[in-house]
């Protein structure tokens, strides 16, 4: 029945919530019902088909091998009598379908955890290749990360010609837990080939209303929206959520209204919402939406839009680059990702990527470089090749939507390169050359750039996603062609309407003063329409030059950037560096603090072992390690980088600890002194750990001696584990309404047995309404936050 609607489709409500109400006990497995209590998940189904639910989620959400791992149950085992449960609920009414449901991993992808691209694809595949023939489409929900979210994406699709349909959640920031907003989500996913994308879980309607606003306003895919039952509350002493079934159904009216196409609950909601849901909205047809497309290109967490002239890094190429060539012959990863930080402080607003050389592996070179450089800069990159394999390796593992540079008009490249692009939803740069190489007139060019975007748009490449470089050529030996390039600039955005880009510093080897000529070039570039200069950004006369041009083409509104440039540029100063970067040596001049801030890992580890030769052990954590974790946590609490950076300055971090302390184990400056002692750990009957590893990671490299109890622990065994450590801080984590309770027992026994240790919740699930309803000392709200407040018990004591 999944061929297309031209009516508002209903999904159904919380599998997890109907199960507690019947009696689902602590620690025993949902998916696992599948098979011990088969009739129980039918009769839920029967009960959201007779609400009016047009689709129900298979009983699948955790059936994947990480989760079921060591629970005697096996992922087709499971998955396989989901989807025929499913399947006899659906086949006893008229109309009705199923969709095959996978959440996320519960393992945290690189460089924030450990778990590889591959390992996900392949995870989600097994589970796609188990039920998918069964169903009648895949559901892929409450991913908060992007790449695992694309991973799953692809395995979906790749494995299964059934519609996949995807959806994130995201906090009250309008984020997801790793950064990502709702327009980077869109950008990522709408050229991948979903059936529909969107929102569930985390928040209620009225919470998820600005994203579901911006999501019908932008998105080009059909739009989901699964809200929770409202908000988690505390009410008589019982916990649940803060929205009735008749707000609920008034909110999705109202989505509906902007334009949604399917609805319906996530947490909290049970077949009395979708059957208010359903009375509300009945068979309303398809609101029509005016969609303004977004276009440009973004990371996980940032997206640059190109409603202005951008700047290109270009120093990540390592053609006239010696330490650069040397860099990636060593693996020396920490010096791509300096020099990226350095295009980044300089006014790159994209990076160009390159990292073709002579007896390198490309395709692994520039997938494993773009993985390294996205836990480290926010900026968008530019896959720079002419190689279609490492385009495609790069583009494949790639958290967001990139620019690949390069397409020519030539045929072998067109046949390569544009079906990359078209499958992994990317923006594609053409070169105007082909067989007969640059042409020399504009026109010329124009007729190759029209070729290119000819060809795409065959292939359902919106012209949008195509980017064209009219070529500069040398001045200095190619004199006369110089304006033809200009003049192509102008014809190509006129004609064609797509954006263009410059190699601009091209035309002026072989000549003096080359930043006269260059900003000479870009300048007249600039005044014909070009939307993306390639440059680089440390180039003073290049950043003044487009700082200007942004006031006069009023892209710049009020001339706010210029002035901000100016404060930030006196004249007399302009040139001076404004950041540490690397010596001609290629040794990094910054020290350990701001190897730390930058997220070097091998840097940090190479400067704490020359520090500990200068410096007593206790004074290099108290005053260098410890204040440049604090300057990274005040930029995550402030939302100028997001958690992949965070975790990679830890890791750094925590490379530098490992030096000083295996000095101080030596004695060589004093005893070793442990940090204060901390126990976390997932509470009784909750299976989830993402976050508190996270906390883990960076409580540790505060000097903190974590003790991890892990996930599922009972009551009992962290009282035991307090008693035994004497610590004077816990952290509890939960993310499940039902083991709020489990929490609240495990304060309790705290409290009789421990009454002097402080302790701190968090998790999605909890609010400071209901951390105090649990009895703890406080709640926190991430990683950073934790620290804070054990910083602070600490100190009282």
């Amino acid at each position: 029945m999944m061929k297309g609607f031209d009516r508002v489709v209903m999904f159904d409500g919380a599998m997890g919530t109907m199960l507690q109400k019947k009696g689902l006990k602590l620690r025993e497995i949902p998916e696992s019902l599948n098979v011990i209590r088969p009739e129980l998940i039918e009769s839920i189904h029967r009960e959201y088909f007779v609400a009016g639910s047009d689709f129900v989620q298979t009983n699948t959400f955790g059936a994947n091998p990480y989760k079921l791992g060591g629970t005697g149950y096996e992922t087709g085992q499971i998955v396989e009598a989901a989807a025929k449960i499913a399947r006899r609920a659906a086949d006893a009414f008229s109309g009705k379908g199923i969709l095959l449901d996978i959440g996320p991993s519960g393992r945290a992808m690189a460089p924030v955890g450990d778990a590889d691209f591959d390992e996900i694809y392949e995870s989600v595949a097994r589970q796609v290749r188990a039920g998918a023939e069964l169903c009648d489409g895949i559901l892929l929900e409450t991913f908060t990360d992007l790449l695992e979210a694309k991973a799953s994406a692809l395995a979906a699709l790749e494995n299964s010609d059934k519609p996949v349909f995807l959806t994130m959640s995201f906090q009250a920031d309008g984020r997801t837990f790793f950064g990502t907003p709702v327009e980077a989500m869109i950008m990522t996913f709408e050229g991948l080939g979903l059936s529909g994308l969107g929102v569930n879980c985390s928040l209620g309607p009225a919470q998820l209303a600005p994203i579901v606003k911006k999501l019908t306003a932008h998105s080009r895919v059909p739009v989901i929206v699964q809200p929770n039952a409202g908000l988690p509350v505390v009410r008589d002493g019982v916990s649940g959520w803060d929205v009735s079934p008749a707000e609920f159904a008034e909110w999705l009216g109202q989505f509906v209204e902007w334009g949604a196409a399917f609805v319906g609950g996530c947490c909290g909601t049970t077949p009395e919402f979708l059957a208010a849901a359903h009375d509300a909205i009945g068979d309303r047809r398809l609101r029509r939406r005016e969609v303004a497309p977004l276009r440009g290109v973004c990371s996980a967490t940032r997206v640059e839009p190109f409603d202005r002239t951008v700047v290109i890094g270009e120093r990540l190429n390592p053609t006239g680059k010696k330490r650069l060539k040397q860099a990636l012959y060593e693996r020396d990863l920490d010096y791509v990702v300096l020099e990226a930080q350095k295009q980044k402080e300089q006014g790159a607003e994209v990076l160009d990527v390159n990292v073709g050389l002579p007896d390198v592996d490309e395709p692994a070179m520039l997938r494993d470089v773009v993985t390294e450089l996205q836990g480290a800069v926010d900026l968008p990159l530019q896959l720079d090749s002419a190689n279609a394999a490492a385009l495609e390796a790069a583009a494949r593992r790639y958290a967001g939507k990139p620019l690949l540079n390069s397409v020519s008009g030539k045929e072998s490249s067109l046949a390569s390169v544009l079906p990359v692009a078209k499958k992994y939803g990317a923006c594609v740069l053409g070169l105007c050359f082909d067989d007969e190489g640059i042409p020399p007139t504009a026109e010329a060019r124009l007729a190759v750039a029209q070729k290119i975007v000819g060809r795409a748009a065959a292939l359902g490449i919106p012209k949008d996603d195509v980017f064209i470089d009219c070529l500069t050529l040398t001045a200095s030996a190619q004199q006369d062609l110089a304006l033809e390039t200009i003049k192509a600039v102008r014809l190509v955005g006129e004609r064609l309407g797509v954006k263009t880009t410059l190699g601009v510093s091209n035309v002026s080897f072989g000549l003096p003063r080359r930043p006269l000529i260059n900003r000479t070039m870009l300048a007249a570039a600039l005044a014909n329409g070009l939307s993306a200069a390639i440059v680089n950004p440390g180039e003073k006369n290049v950043q003044e030059t487009l700082a200007a041009w942004r006031v006069l083409s009023a892209q710049d509104r009020d001339a706010k950037g210029y002035i901000d440039y100016c404060a930030a540029n006196p004249e007399e100063t302009a040139s001076a560096p404004r950041a540490a970067a690397v010596s001609d040596r290629g040794k990094f001049s910054g020290g350990l603090g701001e190897a730390v801030a930058r997220g070097l890992k091998d840097e940090a580890r190479a400067c704490a072992a020359e520090l500990v030769k200068k410096r007593p052990p206790l004074e290099i954590i108290e005053e260098t390690l410890i204040p440049a974790l604090d300057a990274v946590g005040r930029d995550y609490e402030a939302q100028k980088i997001y958690l992949p950076q965070l975790i990679k300055s830890a890791d750094a971090a925590k490379a530098a600890l490992e030096v000083v302390k295996a000095v101080l184990a030596g004695g060589q400056s004093g005893a070793p002194r442990s940090g204060p002692k901390v126990i976390v750990a997932t509470v009784y009957g909750d299976v989830h750990d993402i976050g508190k590893n996270i906390v883990k990671v960076i409580m540790e490299n505060y000097n903190f001696d974590v003790i991890d109890l892990g996930k599922d622990v009972s009551a009992d065994a962290i009282v035991a584990a307090v008693k035994k450590t004497g610590a004077a801080v816990v952290g509890l984590s939960a993310l499940m309404t039902t083991t709020v309770a489990s929490m609240k027992e495990t304060i309790a026994a705290l409290r009789r047995e421990c009454p002097e240790v402080r302790v701190i919740v968090g998790g999605a699930v909890l609010t400071p309404d209901l951390a105090r309803h649990v009895g703890a000392d406080r709640y926190a709200r991430d990683a950073m936050d934790t620290v804070r407040a054990a910083e602070e018990f600490l100190s009282r004591k």
